[in-house]
């Protein structure tokens, strides 16, 4: 054989031996989060979702809050009753808009009593006017920040605190190193981890990431995925969050706006294969954003190996 026809043998017996597929190894950790039911029937189907996920023994499930507070209530009922009846832990989503410390104080209260032990504290945005979001504006006996908010949960029981992160940078920030810095702050507060707005590409983390370890920041950053099941809903939530939509994921979905199974396939396919790419750069925990479906990130934690 000549060198060339050589190497060209080894690389097809390189592809042959190589599996179709190989999950990550069995040291990830993954947790799931969910938004409040509207209706019963909404209700019934983030109910079905979680028991669907519960055999996965996620770290945590999260529940988010509606800007202004406006799912208060139904997102205080919906972590109580996963507490309650799964054993899941649950973290409950706080944001200080539009209320005061003492309202704030009053929350913490209550979930504590029912057995929460973990809070997302997020500033959240103020409701919409008109279809927009309104700058945010404090509440004259309120916090001011995420960073404000954590040093008075912690002050107030011993939580576990959690916080977002803006790989590419929070849409008010003044410039990267501003939104690092105010990062800081939330770690320095008292927060135990960052969960990640989500991203599409693995190095859009990893230049955040060392970004992060740069400034001093120690603390655990989660990376949040949330799967592509619908194309065009992914680009309106990406716009007002500062995430870039990479040219190749437009290729990829172009064709499947009719095809809701298909384009869970590929979603499933894509997220999964990001997932080991984070994985191989260190990364071990994956925070989900489901939109309370089950099945896909059910589907893409079976690819990696998560199985009940």
């Amino acid at each position: 054989m000549t060198p060339s026809t050589l190497d060209a043998a080894r690389e097809r017996q390189r592809a042959v031996n190589a599996p179709l597929f190989a999950d990550v190894p069995g040291d990830i950790e993954v947790s799931f989060e969910f938004f409040p039911p509207k209706t019963d029937r909404m209700a019934e189907t983030l109910w079905q979702s979680i028991e669907t996920l519960a055999p996965l023994k996620p770290r945590f499930v999260s529940v988010t809050y509606g800007a202004g507070g406006t799912t208060r209530e139904r997102t205080h009922q919906t972590v109580s009753r996963i507490v309650t009846e799964t054993g899941i832990p649950a973290a409950a989503h706080l944001t200080c808009v539009e209320a005061s410390k003492a309202d704030i104080a009053e929350i913490a209260d209550a979930y504590w009593q029912a057995g929460v032990r973990h809070i997302v504290a997020l500033r959240g945005d103020p409701p919409k006017r008109d279809g927009q979001f309104q700058p945010f504006e404090r509440h004259a006996e309120g916090y001011g920040d995420a960073a404000e908010l954590v040093a008075g949960l912690a002050a107030q029981h011993p939580f576990d605190l959690s916080v977002s992160a803006y790989p590419e940078m929070h849409p008010e920030a003044a410039d990267a190193d501003a939104d690092i810095a105010h990062l800081k702050r939330k770690f320095d507060a008292g927060a135990s981890r960052a969960i990640t707005q989500f991203f599409f590409e693995p190095d859009t983390f990893f230049r955040f990431r060392d970004r992060a370890a740069a400034a001093g920041i120690a603390g655990e950053l989660v990376p949040g995925i949330m799967p592509v099941a619908n194309f065009a809903a992914a680009v309106r939530m990406a716009a007002p969050c500062n995430v870039a939509i990479p040219g190749w994921m437009a290729k990829l979905f172009d064709g499947l706006e009719g095809h809701p199974e298909a384009s869970q396939l590929v979603a499933a396919t894509v997220a999964a294969e990001m997932v080991r790419r984070l994985y191989a750069g260190g990364v071990r925990h994956f925070h989900f954003y489901t939109l309370n479906r089950a099945e896909l990130a059910f589907a893409i934690c079976h690819l990696l190996g998560k199985r009940p």
